[in-house]
């Protein structure tokens, strides 16, 4: 994947995730049943086509991983301005949206950066309640390796 090419894709899905606040990652079980989970901490890697989520409560993700470790990544730009704009224009500024087709690895400690990362992007919640039962005991994380995209 050519280097523009990841910047773009980044670009995409931290609008995505600035508008919806998660990802959604599509696995399946070991009887190849379908499965949607929505990521709210995945981060992309600056230069290379690789990325880290923690992975807290996901159980059936962590279930179908340990099957098939393919995954889907979507994010879409939910934001009501982008798709009002892109109404009257009769055009998308940008896509909407993409799916990263990766490759998910095991679960592992997070690094301090890691943990630096999604303290930052979790800084302006922090203080209410749901933000200390939801994100309170994030420790472990996944890497994935992109090897295509599709843009929506």
């Amino acid at each position: 994947m050519k280097p523009q090419e990841w910047a773009h894709i980044r670009k995409v899905i931290a609008q995505a995730q600035k508008a919806s606040m998660h990802c959604s990652i599509a696995t399946v079980d070991k009887d190849l049943q379908p499965t949607i989970t929505p990521i709210g901490t995945l981060f992309l890697h600056d230069t290379s086509a690789r990325g880290f989520f923690f992975d807290s409560f996901s159980e059936a993700l962590q279930a179908n991983l340990s099957h098939h470790p393919k995954a889907c990544i979507q994010a879409i730009n939910s934001s009501s301005l982008f798709w009002l704009q892109s109404l009257f224009k009769g055009q998308f500024k940008d896509f909407p949206g993409i799916r990263l087709y990766a490759e998910i690895g095991d679960l592992r400690p997070a690094n301090e950066a890691e943990l630096a990362l999604v303290s930052r992007r979790i800084r302006a919640l922090k203080w209410t309640k749901g933000s200390k039962l939801i994100w309170n005991d994030f420790k472990n994380v996944r890497d994935f390796q992109v090897y295509g995209y599709k843009w929506v």
